[in-house]
């Protein structure tokens, strides 16, 4: 199949990936009983790319991001993140992962209630020790960045959803990760605040260089994306087997 992206070879540099998923199977239990999560997932994101992760529920699209986000081992296959094989990582070594170089956003928002949408931001730098007034001044940046520079002090109990998935974006940036995970972003969202998110995100993806691999329904993330792949049934689907069939394309790369 031929591949081609709207990410640009100067963002891409020698065009090698930044992610690259490998033969990835996951089971939950064993023997007649086991459930068979991920069969033999494979593929390759690009440094710069926004790519769409879609499938119905039940097709492993949440497994998968476990697994690349180093919350879950594979039970075969491998996952590097630019170059760094995720099963020769200890528990420390995840962790530091997890914390250094990836963002993390989630469709429940994830966000604290007492902090205050900067100190919400700022949690992941007091992971990492990084100094007040530092932190303090990235985390106003990242809310400019995301639209919410007069929300700072604001908690979220008083902030919309669409505010409140504004600020899990900036968190999920606050440490310059390579690579941002989103699941379902728009899944508490009404369709035209989701519309902004996902434009946010493409934004995002763009004006800070990162790469994000985002699960999602919505179709409005497809037409943003860089490369759409489509799980069914734990594999990547292949637009052969539409084309087959006579039906639309299961995987597309753009």
């Amino acid at each position: 199949m031929t591949q081609t992206t709207r990410a640009t070879q100067d963002r891409t540099g020698a065009q090698e990936p930044m992610l690259r998923v490998r033969e990835v199977h996951r089971s939950f239990g064993s023997g007649a009983q086991a459930v068979h999560a991920l069969r033999g997932v494979s593929f390759e994101v690009r440094r710069g790319e926004l790519t769409a992760l879609k499938g119905r529920s039940g097709s492993g699209k949440t497994t998968l991001l476990n697994v690349v986000g180093g919350l879950d081992a594979p039970s075969r296959g491998a996952v590097e993140l630019d170059g760094t094989d995720l099963s020769g990582l200890d528990e420390a070594g995840l962790l530091e992962l997890r914390r250094d170089r990836i963002g993390f956003v989630f469709q429940s928002f994830g966000l604290i209630p007492v902090l205050t949408a900067a100190e919400n931001v700022g949690v992941p730098m007091r992971l990492r020790k990084v100094p007040a007034r530092q932190r303090e001044e990235r985390a106003r940046t990242l809310l400019a960045l995301v639209g919410l520079s007069d929300h700072a002090e604001q908690r979220p109990g008083e902030l919309s959803g669409g505010q409140q998935q504004r600020v899990a974006v900036a968190r999920a940036l606050a440490n310059e990760p390579d690579l941002i995970i989103a699941d379902e972003p728009t899944g508490q969202l009404d369709s035209e605040t989701g519309r902004q998110i996902m434009e946010l995100l493409r934004a995002v993806v763009r004006s800070e260089g990162v790469t994000a691999l985002v699960a999602t329904h919505d179709p409005t993330l497809m037409e943003l994306a860089d490369r759409v792949v489509e799980l069914r049934d734990g594999r990547v689907a292949d637009p052969a087997d539409d084309a087959a069939a006579g039906v639309g394309a299961g995987a597309v790369a753009r």
